[in-house]
């Protein structure tokens, strides 16, 4: 029912920013706990940010505080990522998740969401 869209992946230098967006259709939006995740080639989908409902809330890895910044705008049914300092160790596919049944931002775990994007791809150089 929940058909999440990302986009605004692409090839940034060591210290550039991307700005990444998911799309929402379907379910309640404004109701879903949101989060990105992001999985490197041979790690595990790992961590990086969630936001309330209200977006009053968020929650970020400790590896990305200070650099990205989550925010939502429930009106435009849209999730960012906001990425500044991008380092090499942040070239990953990201990913958008939604938990359906949570308002919180306190879930950091993968398997704590529901419905996921397909991914994005962001790739660091140098």
């Amino acid at each position: 029912q929940v058909q999440l869209v990302e986009s605004g992946g692409g090839l940034v230098q060591a210290g550039g920013s991307l700005r990444l967006s998911c799309a929402a259709s379907g379910g309640t939006f404004n109701n879903n706990a949101m989060g990105w995740f992001r999985q490197a080639p041979g790690k595990e989908r790992e961590f990086v940010a969630a936001i309330s409902g209200s977006g009053l809330s968020t929650n970020y890895a400790n590896s990305v505080k200070g650099r990205f910044t989550i925010s939502r705008d429930n009106a435009k049914n849209t999730v960012y990522l906001q990425m500044n300092s991008l380092k090499f160790e942040d070239a990953a596919v990201y990913y958008c998740a939604a938990n359906s049944a949570s308002y919180s931002s306190r879930w950091t775990g993968p398997d704590e969401y529901d419905y996921w994007g397909q991914g994005t791809q962001v790739t660091v150089s140098s």
